[in-house]
């Protein structure tokens, strides 16, 4: 994927823009454009100590300065308080992702371009740094001189002055090894530097704005152990791997290059000239990782790990657009081990291996993603033997009861909630309070309740289960009849948010979409129209759906303060960028996948495209402002915005779903 150069033009180049790099293991490398640090989460080797979590901030970045005929420039960039120092984003003239973070600095009449790249299924960080004469002939006396901050920390927390930090190093051919901490795991950089000299040194107070800006521990101190030299007469490159395992910068070149190849078969991986289907392909796969044997989905970065809502939301968009079957079946098979009484885990801590339950929709999206997998592969063999008696157990825990009061009613809608905990997508809690509860029967629930019950009377009907086929068939037909005498909001032509013990909350919220766009589908195509009408009036923006209309008197324009400032604003307004896909999924289903309708979600996806450039570049961002000009915010990459806004590029817009199953 290559980004539009971001070049300077009279102005300094935003620090609120970001890169990341990721290795398929839960680990990254990430980072502003301007060099400045602007999170507790940025930082050179973000390591994935035990896959995809156990992460640990090691390397934090370097101080950088070229020294030109004795002069001294510093090219990094650090914040502390009240002060910018040193500010090298004054030397930076270009950045562009092509297809790694690419920095150009012009410094004294030479030009000095730096690379930054993760290998894949490594927890090892390559920079590579050239410099390039723009007025001298031959090159002056020149010296790159690095400086590594180091942190090694939990990536959540930050690092202060310590005297427990070992500050000793050993040299050797290949590099230097680092262990700062008996309990931690050494850090090996590999390189080529003349000379490797022992300081010792704290950075103290450097200022991370964004965590300031959100409340939380803005300020670390670092530890500098050495600073490498490299005579940059002598060669015009000079690099560093940063790593958990002892590498030569010898590889560089070829790590590169294998990096370089693979990236470029993402690009290619799906058969469409349209350039943002290209680039969610690349950002797809920087959210797909290790756990254990199998694979999962991280659900955003910098901060999350693998929780199941996102990752059955997202493994159509993430696996089966992109044509990784094999992938797919992998994440399917690792959640479907891990299934208890019924439900998939909410999410897996980072540390320790005790899943949480806490969800009730997560469960409901694996049919889905089941679904949705059998459509693109016809791989009924795989469901038979792995997942269908998984599925069978879930519906059986389903009907007499689980946890949290999640049961099936007389009704045959699915009831779920109690006090003090938050089951749905709409999960923000501060404290004891749970800011939307959404307690009885939330709108979103019976359509995937209904999906569910539909899927598993054709999955019996095709394995000659003929008891549970007409067991889901009757159950669905009921829940049908049902929802539509008790969740239909005539005054307002769309439907109930939830349906409590209170009465029926008319709330406009985007949950009702999923009623339109799921497989199977709880409402004729009337009234179908009619929510699709509503959402589009009350809640699209060019990010994509606000989690309220706005004129709510709950409604919330901003996501921005502390904690509970920012999660009393969560889905009380705030945009998110995943809803668009099911958004688009509902519009050209109901108008009849026309030309017209499809070319009309082209248009929506233009929003999209232009966020690639706006945030952390090539990648969509959690969530964004509900009020104009939508500030993007929450995670820089979420793995279910792009997944459904790629699922519904591919499935929806451009009808390339039959083209991948075959090149597959």
């Amino acid at each position: 994927m290559k980004i539009d150069p971001i070049r300077r033009a009279g102005q300094e180049l935003g620090k609120e823009k970001e890169w990341l790099e990721t290795n398929g293991l839960g680990g990254y490398s990430s980072g502003t454009v301007t060099g400045i640090h602007t999170r507790r989460y940025h930082g050179l080797l973000v390591a994935a100590t035990a896959p995809p979590v156990g992460r640990l901030l090691m390397l934090s970045k370097f101080e950088e300065a070229l020294i030109v005929d004795g002069q001294r420039f510093d090219f990094s960039a650090n914040e502390y308080p009240g002060v910018t120092h040193p500010n090298g984003a004054q030397y930076l003239c270009e950045f562009r992702l092509d297809p790694f973070p690419i920095f150009t600095y012009q410094i004294a009449g030479l030009e000095i371009e730096k690379r930054i790249f993760m290998v894949h299924g490594e927890n090892t960080t390559v920079v590579e740094y050239e410099l390039r004469s723009l007025d001298w002939d031959p090159l002056p006396e020149c010296q790159l001189e690095l400086r590594p901050l180091l942190a090694f920390r939990d990536y959540h927390s930050t690092a202060h002055r310590n005297d427990a930090i070992n500050g000793a190093f050993t040299v050797s051919d290949g590099g230097t090894e680092l262990r700062p901490y008996r309990d931690l795991p050494p850090l090996y950089l590999g390189h080529s530097a003349a000379a490797v000299e022992q300081t010792g040194h704290w950075y103290h107070d450097l200022e991370y704005s964004i965590e300031r800006d959100r409340g939380l521990d803005f300020r670390e101190d670092l530890f500098n152990p050495l600073v490498l030299r490299f005579s940059m007469n002598a060669s015009s490159h000079a690099t560093v791997i940063a790593s958990t395992i002892p590498r030569s910068s010898d590889a560089a070149a070829s790590l590169r290059e294998s990096e370089q190849r693979r990236r470029a078969r993402l690009a290619d991986s799906i058969e469409c000239h349209n350039s943002l289907v290209g680039r969610l392909a690349v950002a797809a796969d920087q959210f797909i990782v290790k756990r254990g044997e199998g694979k999962t989905i991280i659900a955003g970065y910098h901060w999350f790990s693998d929780w199941g809502r996102d990752t059955m939301i997202a493994l159509p968009g993430l696996t089966l657009a992109t044509g990784r079957f094999g992938v797919a079946r992998e994440i399917l098979a690792t959640f479907a081990r891990s299934i208890d009484q019924g439900m998939l885990p909410n999410r897996f801590p980072d540390q320790g291996e005790t899943p949480e339950y806490n969800t009730v929709d997560a469960t409901l999206w694996f049919f889905e993603a089941v679904r949705a997998y059998l459509a693109y592969t016809g791989d009924y063999a795989f469901v038979q033997s792995r997942i269908y008696p998984q599925l069978k157990d879930i519906l059986n825990w389903h009907l007499g009861g689980t946890r949290y009061g999640i049961h099936v009613d007389e009704d045959c809608l699915l009831a779920c909630g109690e006090p003090g905990v938050q089951l749905t997508w709409m999960d923000a809690k501060v404290g004891d309070w749970v800011v939307t509860p959404r307690t009885g029967k939330p709108v979103e629930i019976q359509a995937l309740w209904y999906n569910a019950l539909s899927i598993m009377e054709e999955l019996a009907a095709a394995f000659g289960d003929r008891d549970l086929q007409v067991l889901a068939k009757d159950a669905a037909v009921t829940a049908k009849t049902n929802f539509n005498a008790k969740f239909w909001n005539s005054s307002a032509n769309c439907l109930y948010d939830v349906v409590g013990p209170n009465g029926p909350d008319g709330a406009i919220r985007p949950n009702q979409i999923f009623a339109v766009s799921l497989h199977h589908s709880l409402l004729d195509a009337d009234r179908a129209c009619q929510v699709v009408d509503v959402v589009r009036r009350e809640l699209l923006t060019p990010l994509g759906l606000r989690t309220l209309s706005n004129v709510d008197s709950q409604y919330c324009p901003r996501y921005e303060g502390g904690v509970r400032e920012r999660d009393g604003a969560y889905h009380q307004g705030t945009v998110w960028p995943w809803l668009l896909g099911p958004f688009i999924t509902a519009y050209v289903r109901t108008h009849g996948r026309s030309e017209c309708s499809r070319h009309q979600a082209m248009l929506w996806l233009k929003g999209i495209e232009d966020h690639l450039q706006e945030a952390c570049l090539g990648q969509i961002s959690e969530v964004a402002d509900a009020a104009f000009p939508h500030q993007p915010n929450g995670c820089t990459a979420q793995a279910w915005s792009v997944a459904e806004l790629l699922r519904s590029a591919v499935e929806d817009v451009f009808e390339i779903r039959q083209r991948i199953a075959l090149a597959a």
